[in-house]
């Protein structure tokens, strides 16, 4: 897995300083969560020299990594030599960094070592990461090449020992039936690109085939021409749904996540009934308006959904009738919404803080519509901050800190202009725009400190 961090290279004794985006992985080991300390730099990936290395160094790898703490800071090449730069060297952490680029460092490509000095970590095993998983080449949605979304690309996975047992672990994660079949050989033609994992071994009572055992990610003897696949019973798809664009949580422009993304239903055909399922699977009260004609905005992306024809009576729009998964005849200028009642219970969503030295502490981020996504720190005080902290059971708020003060997030920014009085139990109760709704960058992704 890679998580992007911010290096900022600042040039000693003069002004000029200089911030490129990068990104930290681990090479080599059994899991996520160990292996080989790995950072791109200046277009290519590099190691780290284990001079130094401890515990300390370890933690903030693992911390970013979204891992446990660190079990041990291993150098000396464990898993394996790298190749190319070695971009850090008498790496110093204080263990409390958000990243290691916060580190005291040598400078960037400045070092005395080798590549048997590589570092490396073993972070603690925290919930196994939940690999974006999809089918391609079928027939169906439910049997196809089995891809997997690892470090920011898709790629495949070696038959090498796969069998009903892993094929029913994919099945189980797309959403479908049990597995029927497990083939090889490329049945559904070669992917491209990665091929991310190898001698599989699942007990096919996983959730996820990150949980499963596995060679480490990227390590392999296969060619594309041993790509795995399923075929698995169909079953409806529980799809999730959101609301965007509107201004309030019960109206807007309808999305669904299907295949790892997320795309729009076309409105041929949308009337209230349809509506009402969408209403019902938010959470809203029945619906009042059908509109057509991207009232809420275009969106982009996928137009999964076209013809759907719902009874009213469905607990989610998977189970209407419709001319299937990404088969239609329309622009996103035909982008469907809905306008529910209101419901009168106030949502509470999840929210947790991120890149802190504890739980009580880091940048805030909250999920909703099937994603995690950050606060934009426009108005963002005390009073909303004391919102936070209580929603945690962390005390009072000590600050309310912003400009990205604990590293810039990904994906979305889901609230803009919070506005609370301090009193409200939840951030939603609190007043903001529409939910997505911002004008931020995530350079302005807002934190707190809380007394906790």
């Amino acid at each position: 897995m890679r998580e992007k961090i911010l290096l900022c290279l600042l040039l000693l004794g003069g002004i000029h300083a200089q911030c490129t985006e990068a990104q930290i992985r681990l090479v080599g080991g059994r899991s996520r969560c160990q292996g080989r300390v790995e950072i791109y730099y200046r277009g290519s990936w590099g190691t780290v020299c284990d001079d130094a290395w401890d515990l300390n160094d370890a933690n903030v790898v693992c911390r970013q990594m979204r891992c446990g703490s660190a079990l041990q800071a291993p150098g000396r090449a464990r898993f394996g030599r790298g190749s190319g730069q070695i971009w850090l060297d008498d790496v110093a952490c204080t263990g409390c960094e958000s990243s290691l680029t916060s580190c005291r460092h040598r400078g960037y490509g400045r070092h005395n070592c080798g590549h048997q000095e590589d570092a490396g970590v073993v972070c603690r095993e925290t919930t196994p990461l939940s690999l974006s998983v999809r089918l391609v080449g079928g027939r169906s949605r439910c049997q196809g090449r089995v891809e997997v979304l690892y470090g920011g690309s898709w790629g495949t996975v070696c038959d090498d020992s796969w069998d009903l047992r892993d094929a029913n672990v994919v099945c189980r994660q797309v959403g479908c039936g049990p597995a029927r079949q497990a083939p090889g050989s490329a049945r559904f033609g070669r992917g491209s690109g990665q091929i991310w994992l190898d001698d599989v071994v699942c007990t096919g009572r996983e959730t996820s085939l990150a949980s499963c055992r596995h060679r480490g990610y990227g390590s392999h003897n296969c060619g594309h021409q041993e790509d795995a696949g399923v075929v698995c019973q169909e079953r409806t798809p529980s799809l999730r749904v959101r609301l965007v664009g509107g201004g309030s949580r019960c109206q807007g422009r309808v999305e669904v996540l299907y295949g790892g993304s997320w795309g729009t239903v076309c409105d041929d055909s949308w009337d209230l009934r349809d509506a009402n399922v969408v209403c019902r699977q938010v959470g809203c009260g029945p619906a009042r308006q059908a509109p057509g004609s991207a009232r809420f905005g275009r969106g982009s992306g996928p137009i999964w959904l076209d013809d759907v024809v719902c009874t009213g009576r469905e607990t989610s729009l998977a189970s209407c009738r419709h001319r299937g998964y990404g088969s239609h005849n329309c622009g996103h200028q035909e982008d469907a919404g809905v306008v529910c009642h209101e419901s009168r219970i106030t949502p509470s969503f999840s929210v947790r803080l991120v890149g802190g030295c504890n739980r009580c502490q880091g940048r805030v981020e909250l999920f909703y519509g099937g994603s995690w996504g950050t606060v934009c720190d426009d108005g963002w005080d005390l009073n909303d901050a004391n919102v936070v902290c209580r929603q945690l059971r962390c005390g009072q708020a000590v600050s309310a800190v912003n400009n990205a003060r604990f590293g810039r997030g990904s994906g979305r920014i889901w609230l803009d202009d919070v506005a609370c009085t301090g009193r409200e139990s939840s951030l939603a109760s609190c007043r903001h725009p529409p939910y997505g709704r911002h004008n931020c960058g995530h350079h302005e992704d807002a934190g707190v400190v809380c007394r906790g």
